[in-house]
């Protein structure tokens, strides 16, 4: 009876995930690597050097720059066996700025640095936002000009480049918190909860629909929404002089994203707009802050983006150090590459597949396979003791693009044949031909 009973609960546990992650089979891996491997070389082409760091972090880091909202509401947070409060993390940026505190007489800046953690955020799963999700974070730390803003935003526009995208495939919005923060203050006259609930509002803007979002803003500003929602809607950064007093259409959050954008245009990036509704929902950003948006009608949605963060030092109690920098997460940019056919084809790494003609042959299979191996070659002996033209199937199957049989004439003498599997043509060569053949077939 115990037994039956344990194997009845046994058979009640979910086959499905916990609720907001992802299983990934060898398919999802090939593509999550590719998007890696995209990653990696670009921004290491920028001289960008990788680091990590624990996925554990005391609560008090994000309580501190993230934000409480973050916190009390899309993190998970838990009290560990030594009653310290600890998170999840929901992004790298804190973590990041507590590594170079740590160190920051050691390192030596300009600091270019770059990490493809994971992170979690407790939310309602969704197109484009999922409970757990890998991250591309780059950084520049120790760069006041603009310039840093400049190499941050091309490094950003090279990577969807190189993952096949067209300029008209998505935009670069920018803006600037300190446009925000005179707006805000100097403009429309607002206190420091007005801000706060007002920067909330505009963050949300996209989820919660014009109707609501209008109402919503009526609330916090009265009479001057309207000239808000004007403000919202201008697309060139130079027909502020039609909305604002002259002081904020000269002010220096105007005239650096003006410069910003003429230096990227300059490079060739002609996909940059401003957009005066831009926020990013992190507390910690003091500038420039920009998102790449899909322009895809399927999938029209902000994926990346990040900004400039010049005080993050400060909770560590040392001084400030410029920064800036963005993440670009692999469900935003895996939705934009399937969206645009983007994606790569499947391909197995195992470039060769040994069967045996009876069990027999199996050690010599794995003799020659581990010489195979050491001439950077990926081989896999089938163990299965199956027919050949099973094996075949097999290797077929998998999408291996050559076979070799081995049987007593191979072993024999030392020749084998070669099956190419995509055009099913056969080869008699010397085993020590094997490798350069392969290899001489994959460079075509």
């Amino acid at each position: 009876m115990e037994k039956n009973g344990l194997e009845e609960e046994l058979n009640k546990i979910n086959k499905e995930p916990y609720k907001g992650v992802r299983d990934f089979y060898p398919e999802d891996m090939f593509v999550q690597n590719y998007i890696f491997d995209v990653m990696r070389k670009i921004v290491e082409s920028f001289g960008y050097t990788e680091y990590s760091a624990s996925i554990l972090e005391p609560t008090s880091l994000y309580k501190a720059k993230s934000g409480q909202e973050i916190v009390n509401e899309q993190t998970y947070t838990f009290t560990d066996r030594g009653g310290r409060e600890v998170t999840l993390r929901p992004e790298m940026t804190p973590t990041l700025a507590r590594m170079v505190a740590k160190r920051k007489r050691d390192l030596v800046f300009p600091l270019r640095w770059y990490s493809i953690p994971n992170m979690f955020r407790y939310e309602r799963p969704q197109k484009g936002r999922l409970r757990e999700h890998w991250q591309l974070n780059v950084d520049i730390f120790g760069v006041k000009s603009i310039d840093a803003d400049v190499e941050i935003i091309s490094l950003a526009y090279i990577l969807m480049k190189k993952f096949g995208a067209k300029d008209n495939d998505f935009e670069i919005r920018v803006n600037s918190r300190k446009i925000l923060n005179s707006i805000f203050r100097n403009f429309l006259n607002l206190d420091e909860e007005e801000v706060k609930n007002l920067m909330k509002l505009i963050d949300r803007k996209e989820k919660i629909g014009k109707d609501d979002f209008e109402a919503e803003l009526s609330i916090i500003l009265g009479e001057k929404s309207d000239a808000f929602i004007k403000i919202l809607k201008i697309k060139n950064i130079l027909d502020f002089s039609s909305v604002l007093p002259k002081e904020l259409v000269e002010s220096e959050g105007v005239k650096d994203i003006q410069i910003l954008i003429n230096k990227l245009r300059d490079m060739g990036i002609k996909n940059v707009i401003f957009s005066p509704g831009l926020v990013r929902g992190f507390d910690y950003y003091t500038s420039t802050v920009f998102e790449i948006y899909d322009t895809n009608p399927n999938n029209n949605r902000a994926m990346f983006g990040g900004g400039r963060y010049d005080d993050l030092l400060d909770i560590f109690g040392e001084d400030k150090i410029p920064a800036i920098g963005f993440g670009m997460g692999d469900v935003t940019i895996r939705d934009f590459l399937e969206t645009h056919k983007l994606l790569p084809n499947h391909k197995a790494k195992v470039c060769l597949y040994i069967c045996t003609l009876t069990d027999e042959y199996i050690s010599h299979a794995n003799k020659i396979a581990i010489k195979l191996r050491e001439n950077d070659l990926n081989v896999e002996v089938d163990l299965t003791s199956k027919k050949v033209s099973d094996q075949l199937s097999l290797a077929n199957k998998k999408g291996i693009p050559f076979v070799v049989c081995v049987g007593e004439n191979e072993v024999k003498t030392g020749k084998y044949k070669i099956k190419n599997m995509d055009t099913g043509e056969e080869k008699e060569i010397k085993f020590d031909q094997i490798s350069n053949f392969i290899s001489s077939i994959k460079t075509l």
